[in-house]
């Protein structure tokens, strides 16, 4: 091991080799599930250094497990007996260019900066989630994120137009393309985009650019059924001819979790209602977003008056704009303090699932009445990208067990597959969920995917025991 590091330190430099206690930066997750000091974590400054790295590693048969801003829900950083590679000096944005609306990045860039980079030119990059203050481009391009923007922007795959990536035998595979157009062979780009690192490490990407909303309409809607809000979205893109970006669902039990953890919050509503939506409309052509004579926003008094009318009529329960700057950032921090308020209580079975969009309602009745069969005192509490099907589902089991929980975990992804959905929307694999892929995913497909893995990484040393269920389990 000493003739490792000592290899480890010559290619990144002594300073950015970091053992022992010097690792506990790095040596849990955000959940704290998961937690092992690595045998040492390796700070690269650039493509080339993480090439030497994996060239050593693939040498002497080290595992590599990459790492970026160290926010993930799975799993996916575990690290034992592992080189870990931290991206974190890799954070420049090499170029923003505005007529071609794409950003040139490395993998260490954080999202926030990315999205204050973007603005300075007047455009977005459009992922976001609550996390988007340490998140990092090598993160959510390796767990194809999606966030709450997905509606209208699609997730990560769709906003990435190129990588260049690190192989395990330190190669650097350079797929850097800007082209929107390019059918050239098989697209290995979207291979690597999700595959957790375990195929070849993102050093830098080209992103999408979107532009930037010129205003914004953004409110608080309670919804009398649950089951009404997917035809109420509908109702409102049309009318807005797509320019929905977010539609959140907070059932009442989220908003009494987020009264009850989070210093200083305050109700939607003057009273209490069981199905809360947060939507969020982004106006870019100037007829839409320029301000009146009289002051108002045309984007925003279409919805005062569509959502005047739903109360009318009995569509909504109750409705509260968004005037100003403040009043939406509370809006957006009520929805992405959802990590904080589901792992405020323990013990926790998190799910990351995704339902075609009009069997939400489905889902949640069935799952929670499958579960009580068997465990009567356990309770379910979830926020929902409503309009692209992805549930966060938590549930709080009776007892701290894990038969019970993997029981819990089973019966959701019962429901899940007899609604043709996916155990997994967001958050990635890790080690989470490799049961569930052992259970659910196609074996045809799995039986690709080790094929895949051992043709890119025959010494299995990239993240290894992530993603990949080991075979005949």
């Amino acid at each position: 091991m000493t003739e490792l590091l000592d290899q480890l330190r010559q290619a990144v430099g002594p300073t950015h080799v970091l053992t022992g206690a010097d690792c506990a930066r790095w040596d849990h997750d955000w959940t704290g599930a998961y937690q092992a000091t690595p045998l040492a974590v390796v700070r690269p400054a650039c493509t080339a250094e993480v090439s030497e790295v994996l060239r050593i590693a693939h040498a002497s048969s080290t595992p590599v497990v990459p790492v970026s801003g160290n926010t993930g829900l799975a799993g996916g950083t575990y690290a034992k007996g592992a080189v870990m590679l931290s991206v974190d000096r890799m954070n420049a944005i090499r170029e923003i260019r505005k007529d071609g609306r794409l950003a040139i990045v490395e993998a260490g860039v954080i999202l926030a900066n990315l999205h204050s980079a973007a603005a300075d030119h007047d455009l977005i990059f459009p992922l976001t989630f609550g996390a988007r203050g340490s998140a990092m481009v090598g993160g959510f391009l390796s767990t194809n994120a999606g966030g709450s923007n997905v509606l209208r922007y699609g997730n990560t795959r769709d906003l990435c137009m190129g990588l260049e990536v690190v192989l395990a035998d330190g190669r650097v595979m350079n797929l850097m393309s800007e082209l929107h157009k390019d059918n050239s062979g098989l697209n290995l780009r979207h291979l690597m985009v999700g595959a957790e690192g375990t195929l070849g490490i993102i050093t830098a990407a080209v992103l999408k650019l979107k532009p930037r909303p010129k205003a914004y309409a953004t409110a608080m809607l309670a919804v009398p059924k649950l089951s009404d809000a997917v035809g109420l979205l509908n109702r409102i893109q049309d009318l807005t001819g797509g320019a929905v970006e977010a539609f959140e669902y907070m059932p009442r039990s989220y908003i009494e979790g987020h009264l009850r953890e989070i210093a200083g919050a305050r109700p939607p509503f003057e009273k209490m209602h069981d199905v809360n939506i947060m939507i969020e409309i982004g106006a870019t052509a100037p007829r839409d977003a320029d301000p009146l004579p009289d002051g108002s926003v045309p984007i925003v008094t279409l919805l005062e008056d569509t959502l005047a009318s739903f109360l009318e009529d009995g569509t909504l329960e109750d409705a509260v704009i968004a005037t100003n700057e403040a009043q939406r950032a509370e809006m957006w921090a009520r929805r992405e303090a959802a990590a904080e308020v589901v792992f405020a209580r323990k013990p926790v079975v998190n799910n990351d699932i995704c339902v075609p969009v009009d069997k939400v309602v489905t889902f949640l009745d069935d799952a929670i009445a499958r579960i009580n069969a068997f465990d009567p005192e356990a309770e379910a509490l979830c926020v929902a990208h409503l309009g692209d099907g992805n549930i966060h589902y938590t549930v709080y089991p009776s007892a701290d067990d894990a038969s019970l929980a993997d029981r819990i975990l089973e019966t959701v992804e019962d429901v899940v597959q007899d609604l043709s959905g996916s155990f997994s929307a967001e958050h990635g694999i890790g080690l989470g969920k490799l049961t569930s892929m052992q259970r659910r995913k196609d074996p045809v497909a799995l039986s690709m995917m080790h094929s895949i893995k051992a043709a890119l990484d025959p010494k299995g040393i990239l993240n290894p025991g992530k993603v990949f269920p080991p075979v005949g389990s």
